[in-house]
């Protein structure tokens, strides 16, 4: 763990942060995951899961889809207090939720400790409510973990870049237990690839975040 995390704040002094996200409509209905359970065998793969907030999550789910190990990305809500809320209910910051991405990954070929050097690299943990020109509880940078290694494993790193003075300003991410995610409509599920070429915010705001991850991260690309 010690030597990831110094890969980690090595990374952080050379490249510098990528940015953030915007503003979506529509609403719908979701369905929702309270399965805490993690490392489930299947075949040679070691299952595992986490779900975090970053901001937008077209624009998350758009880069995780791209990192190896990662057998899939599902956009959502989490951390609120209403159940089966709507995209609509969600954006108007009423209900707690943070819009977030849940990822299943092969812990066999990636660390949670590798994903969450992503998370933090691709979004600023330091905007309490705010990524870029969206803003609201809604947009929240948080994770939600299922166990204490979890846990664990989180704390250390935001400790880590927050005594590293990786960002000039205090890291506000929360960590904090999962309960339960609804998954958000299915218009919202692999935006990014169904609407690049038809959507603005997809050409100006998440093909250049997502060009900047594929040159930093490039030894962790899917071929």
């Amino acid at each position: 763990m010690r030597n990831i995390l110094s890969n980690l704040l090595l990374t952080f002094f050379v490249l510098g942060s990528l940015s953030s996200c915007a503003q979506k409509n529509n609403s719908g209905n979701s369905s929702s995951t309270k399965n805490k359970a993690t490392t489930i065998m299947d075949g040679n793969a070691k299952l595992d899961t986490i779900t975090f907030g970053g901001g937008c999550f077209w624009c998350t789910e758009a880069i995780f889809q791209r990192l190896i190990g990662v057998e899939s990305v599902a956009s959502g809500y989490s951390g609120g207090k209403i159940k089966t809320p709507s995209y609509k209910e969600v954006c108007n910051g009423m209900t707690g939720h943070a819009e977030c991405t849940q990822i299943v990954y092969d812990a066999n070929k990636i660390s949670l400790a590798e994903i969450l050097q992503v998370f933090f690299k691709t979004h600023d943990p330091t905007t309490l409510n705010k990524q870029g020109g969206d803003e609201g509880t809604q947009y929240r940078s948080v994770i939600f973990y299922r166990n204490e290694e979890q846990k664990k494993v989180a704390e250390e790193i935001k400790d880590g870049l927050d005594k590293s003075g990786a960002f000039t300003d205090p890291i506000v991410t929360e960590v904090t237990a999962f309960d339960i995610f609804y998954k958000a409509e299915d218009y919202h599920q692999n935006y990014y690839n169904l609407n690049k070429e038809k959507n603005s915010y997809c050409t100006y705001v998440i093909v250049p975040k997502v060009e900047k991850f594929e040159k930093y991260f490039a030894d962790k690309l899917k071929k």
